[in-house]
């Protein structure tokens, strides 16, 4: 899987993306500015909110009463009642509520802050006017690869990315929260390494680390540049997943 040479282009003029819009006609008219050809083999790796402003996301929290549930939360960890409701809504399980603080389990199975509720670069001047993630991000990923291919003829892999936090880890990197056309784990376990020795817990999260390849170029603040095309790495011949294969099942969760 490694590669000798690998190239990411952040696709430059996307505009602010509103409910509704054609995302792929954005990407293909992103990848003609960069002068750049669609080819086999090119990945796709696009930030999850332009992907939730598109299917229109957006939680207004003038609209949301909070339960006594999200008022006690509130005063625990100091937020609004109203955001915590909704990241509730989003969520099967409390993890963790401390003064500025609520870690959850969100729906779709991962463990983050605030259910991956965004309320910076949300393209609205209100802030009472939240972002969920997509609703589901493996089926959103399959949908862009999808209409690419009817446009093109190449079905590019194709990767939803979110920001997330790690256990005793300090600062936050992209993940892969949705996934379509590439294996997203390459499993190594019965291979040698460069000493003979047989391998024996080596997994690895492909389209994590491509995910955090990519947030080198899209960058989490002004920057503007939500979409990269990766060129170069050669996936490994496994079958494709889906990002939910990602998700550590509970039983072998060593931090909860």
């Amino acid at each position: 899987m490694p590669a000798d040479h690998l190239e990411l282009f952040a696709l430059p003029g996307l505009p602010s993306i509103q409910p509704g819009d054609d995302l792929v006609t954005h990407i293909l008219e992103g990848i003609q500015r960069a002068h750049l050809t669609l080819h086999e083999g090119d990945i796709l790796v696009i930030s999850s909110k332009i992907v939730s402003k598109a299917e229109n996301r957006y939680v207004d929290l003038r609209t949301i009463t909070p339960t006594a549930e999200a008022i006690q939360l509130s005063e625990t960890t100091r937020k609004d009642p109203r955001l915590v409701e909704v990241v509730l809504r989003e969520s099967v399980r409390v993890s963790r509520a401390a003064p500025n603080v609520l870690i959850v389990k969100h729906r779709l199975g991962f463990t983050s802050a605030n259910a991956g509720i965004d309320q910076s670069n949300t393209g609205r001047e209100s802030g009472e006017i939240v972002l969920l993630l997509p609703e589901n991000p493996d089926q959103s990923a399959a949908r862009l690869a999808d209409e690419i291919e009817r446009r093109t003829g190449i079905r590019p892999p194709t990767i939803i990315s979110d920001t997330h936090g790690r256990p005793f880890r300090i600062g936050n990197l992209n993940v892969a929260i949705g996934a379509s056309g590439l294996p997203v784990l390459y499993d190594q376990r019965g291979e040698m390494d460069l000493y003979g020795r047989e391998l024996q817990a080596t997994i690895t999260a492909i389209a994590d680390e491509i995910a955090a390849a990519a947030g080198l170029v899209t960058g989490q603040a002004d920057e503007g540049q939500p979409v990269v095309l990766m060129r170069g790495l050669m996936l490994p011949d496994e079958p494709p997943g889906q990002a939910a294969d990602i998700i550590r099942p509970p039983e072998q969760d060593l931090y909860t």
